[in-house]
């Protein structure tokens, strides 16, 4: 149930740029070589922020000279596509210019991590017109894409209300919402010309949440009950609601009836075939995407293969745990899903079943991260807690996301499990989920790099490989830092996870490049993994429109566990791991190749550490 980085990714696809660049200042170097970088990179990040005024919230940033984005939106249209590729074009003719043999360090790593990301997502725009600039994401509108999806959670999640004037700056976005819904349709038509429309059951399932979006009487949509909430808590005199209302009413949803029209017409002709090799030039699409989403060299058909293998060790490794609990009947699947279905591992299916739920994961966070000492020497400054996912966009969600916290510390980070249904939610399962999301894994590594003294750029590079690699093999870490020590069953919850990074290698390939159907990916999901087939479809329909985002889990784990190995052998006794440990994680989120330098040097610098003491 471990889920992706939800608002990072949403960040890579929705038009606000990715690569953003630096902002957060560093040290006065006098003359030092990396002066003009920093300059360059400063450039950067300017441009970036002024076409993506929903980042700057997201990251606390729109206050005295930002503050006019805290009324904008993104702007989503074709003008906007095509200025995101030119920006992406110049920022990479700068970097080419710019002479990294000077360089040393950290600065040499900032230079060949951002021109890493600029390269992918330059090729990708050259090569592909349809989606949205970089690979990885070819239909703008689905059912985890589009304005439609994000924009309510942005409102109700990121956007303060605390103030009359941050009431006001809610109503203008509510407005613009509009407008971004709009702009997407343009964009969804013209990619549909171009051959890029999404497979029947996605267009299905976009048009089921749509309509529930739209079901809600104008005052009892969450886009205007957000605001009324927090106006009347806070104290704030006037008639926001009133005036959200009829927003929603006259201007939100018969742009939202538009996009419903559009999928609706797009449907008749709308294929069942899942994968994106369909798509004009799809296989070159996909490669771009694994390139984008994994930063590995492997193609397909090596993933697939490392897939398969990585699932029957992960399966003889859980026969071995669950027969040591007395379960040996059937197929490793089969007494998984036994497991599923045990009504002695489900919490109540009511609120107060719900509050326990998250009690108990947020004591379970708490525990293990009175641990990190011992296997960390740089912790993070920021907590983090355990929410569920709102309701209305429990559908379609998978099954938990994590979202950093912001970089003014006044938001802590949240790991969002979803709780639409409690028999979703086997107990032995929990733990690993939130190991995953929050301690040892996703808020260890964003909370370190916002702390870190990096180039905001750095802080929010989006390798996702990097990220979701990290987290798999938090998952692991966890276990080796004893927490399932008297949880048998919740190393069987460990174990089931890592299971389904193997699998995820197997499906997004098989999908994508051996022409799976959507039906024959989630029979061997469910077969291999014993998961609910509810919950297999949301996973792999959410690969089908993602295309090698699944792969990113499992590739940068065993990159990061081989580098834990060179380490060791290389330092032998010396080898610490609390040190290696702040070696991966201080240079924030790394394609493979860079992170592979990153290790070398930490080797090479601990030996001359070691020969200086001698």
């Amino acid at each position: 149930m471990t889920g992706p980085l939800f608002d990072r990714r949403q960040l890579l696809l929705s038009g606000a740029a990715a690569w953003l660049s630096a902002a957060v200042p560093r040290p006065a170097r006098a003359g030092a070589p990396g002066e003009p970088l920093d300059r360059l990179l400063g450039a950067f990040v300017t441009a970036d922020l002024d076409a993506s005024p929903e980042e700057t919230t997201t990251l606390g940033l729109d206050v005295g000279l930002r503050a006019r984005d805290r009324g904008r939106l993104d702007d989503r249209s074709l003008a906007s596509l095509a200025r995101e590729r030119d920006r992406i074009r110049a920022q990479l003719t700068q970097l080419r210019a710019f002479d990294p043999a000077a360089l040393r360090g950290p600065d040499r790593v900032h230079y060949d991590v951002v021109r890493f990301g600029l390269e992918a997502a330059d090729a990708a725009g050259r090569r592909h017109d349809y989606g949205r600039v970089r690979a990885g994401a070819p239909y703008v509108i689905s059912q985890l894409t589009g304005a439609y999806v994000t924009i309510p959670d942005f409102l109700a999640g990121q956007h303060r209300v605390a103030s009359a004037a941050d009431a006001e700056a809610y109503l203008s976005r509510l407005a613009a919402f509009a407008t971004a819904l709009d702009q997407e349709l343009e964009v969804m038509r013209q990619d549909a010309a171009l051959g890029c429309a999404p497979p029947d059951f996605v267009l299905a399932r976009t048009h089921d949440q749509m309509r529930k979006l739209r079901a809600a009487p104008p005052h009892e949509s969450g886009l205007v009950t957000s605001l009324a909430q927090r106006t009347q808590q806070n104290r704030i005199p006037g008639d926001h609601a009133a005036r959200a209302a009829t927003c929603v009413s006259e201007v939100i949803y018969p742009a939202l009836e538009r996009q419903l029209a559009a999928v609706d017409d797009l449907q008749p002709r709308a294929t069942r075939d899942a994968g994106v090799w369909r798509l004009p030039n799809g296989d070159a699409y996909y490669a771009d995407s694994l390139t984008v989403w994994t930063s590995s060299p492997l193609d397909p058909a090596e993933i697939h293969r490392l897939g398969v293998d990585a699932v029957a060790e992960c399966t003889s490794r859980l026969d071995a745990a669950m027969k040591q609990q007395r379960m040996s009947t059937g197929t490793v699947g089969a007494r998984l899903r036994a497991m599923f279905d045990d009504p002695k591992f489900h919490y109540p299916d009511t609120e107060p079943g719900r509050t326990e739920l998250l009690a108990e994961l947020n004591r379970k966070v708490q525990r293990v991260r009175s641990r990190l000492p011992r296997y960390f020497g740089v912790l993070p400054k920021a907590d983090v807690v355990v929410k569920r996912v709102p309701g209305y966009m429990e559908a379609a969600r998978t099954g938990g996301y994590y979202q950093p916290p912001s970089l003014d510390d006044k938001r802590p980070g949240a790991y969002y499990i979803n709780l639409r249904s409690m028999a979703e939610l086997p107990s032995w399962t929990l733990a690993n989920s939130a190991y995953h999301q929050t301690v040892p894994g996703h808020h260890v590594k964003n909370s370190i790099d916002q702390e870190a003294r990096l180039p905001l750029i750095r802080k929010l590079d989006f390798f996702a490989a990097y990220l979701e690699g990290w987290s798999l093999y938090a998952e692991q870490l966890a276990d080796e830092m004893g927490m399932y020590d008297q949880d048998p069953l919740g190393r069987i919850g460990y174990l089931h996870g890592a299971l389904l990074g193997a699998i995820r290698l197997v499906v997004d390939t098989g999908l994508h490049a051996k022409r799976w159907s959507r039906e024959q990916a989630i029979a061997y999901y469910v077969d291999a993994l014993g998961d609910p087939v509810a919950s297999a479809t949301t996973e792999i329909e959410r690969y089908c429109i993602w295309p090698g985002q699944a792969c990113t889990y499992l590739l940068d784990k065993l990159a990061i566990l081989r580098l834990r190995d060179k380490a060791r052998a290389a330092l032998g006794a010396r080898f610490d791991l609390r040190s290696f440990h702040d070696a991966v994680l201080s240079s924030g989120a790394l394609p493979h190749a860079v992170m592979e330098t990153v290790i070398d040097r930490y080797i090479e610098a601990t030996r001359a550490s070691q020969r200086r003491a001698k």
